[in-house]
């Protein structure tokens, strides 16, 4: 099958650079675009088998999946474009949370899903987390989850905790990665050690903490049981957090929820008025 990327931005590029160092798709059969085809064309120097259309309608009329990478808002206008050009065979792949593949499935002619990536997919790691509409049929829906086993583990969804689960696939490495940095900066402000060699600490701390988990050592809790050992540092720290770290993310849940409901009002609004 042939595969399309229309926007090359962060996810874009991401799933792009995913798809081909697993060799999930052959460069040949990838086509892709972008707002600013520059940002296509820097792609294609890194793989120059791949294919860069300067017309969104021809690489619409040439794939079979249209992988749709662009903000949210942006989607509207983009399927307005190329509604006349998709046939019942293709099928429509929405990177974003706040389309629902039901509001997707009722503005395009052809088949439809949601697959949303996680950074750590680059890795061959991580989630994919995958909804589909009610036309797909069971050999393109096979198609997707098979692809996705390559470079990630694929996790069917229900439309419910799509954005708490976002927040914890997608969102995730953004949350803890800014919590890491944080325990560095406190570190250098606290102690003698410099940020180089608590940056190197912290991160080959995660690389082995991830390790733990997918070799399947320890959960979660057995491995703060098993490092907090009774009336020891880490019990102290352990302590500490509790005492302070309050209603955090229970402050960031509802951040992020918010503003998924703002991003559905504004699709709701833009497609009752488009």
């Amino acid at each position: 099958m042939k595969w399309g990327v229309i926007g090359t931005g962060n996810m874009g590029q991401i799933l792009i650079e995913s798809w081909l160092s697993s060799r999930t798709i052959e460069p040949e059969q990838l086509y892709i675009t972008n707002r600013t085809i520059s940002k296509a064309m820097a792609i294609k120097e890194q793989y120059p088998s791949i294919n860069v259309c300067e017309d969104i309608k021809d690489l619409v009329k040439t794939v079979d999946i249209i992988y749709i990478c662009v903000k949210p808002l942006e989607i509207h206008p983009l399927l307005l474009n190329i509604y006349n050009y998709l046939s019942k065979e293709q099928c429509i792949v929405s990177i974003t949370s706040p389309y629902s593949v039901e509001r997707l499935e009722s503005m395009v002619p052809c088949q439809v899903a949601r697959m949303i990536p996680s950074i750590t997919n680059r890795a061959m790691s991580g989630i994919t987390l995958a909804s589909f509409g009610n036309r797909i049929t069971d050999q393109m829906k096979g198609y997707l989850l098979q692809s996705s086993k390559i470079y990630s583990t694929p996790e069917q969804i229900d439309e419910n905790v799509t954005r708490m689960a976002s927040d914890i696939v997608s969102c995730g490495p953004a949350f803890f990665g800014y919590l890491a940095e944080r325990f560095i900066q406190s570190a250098t402000e606290e102690t003698l050690i410099s940020k180089e060699q608590a940056t190197k600490l912290t991160e080959k701390m995660f690389i082995g903490f991830g390790k733990l988990l997918e070799d399947g050592h320890y959960t979660l809790p057995e491995l703060i049981e098993k490092v907090c050992v009774k009336g020891g540092v880490t019990g102290e720290g352990i302590k500490a957090m509790d005492q302070h770290i309050g209603e955090l993310f229970n402050y960031l849940i509802r951040a992020t929820h918010d503003k998924y409901r703002e991003d559905i009002e504004k699709i709701s609004d833009q497609v009752l008025n488009g």
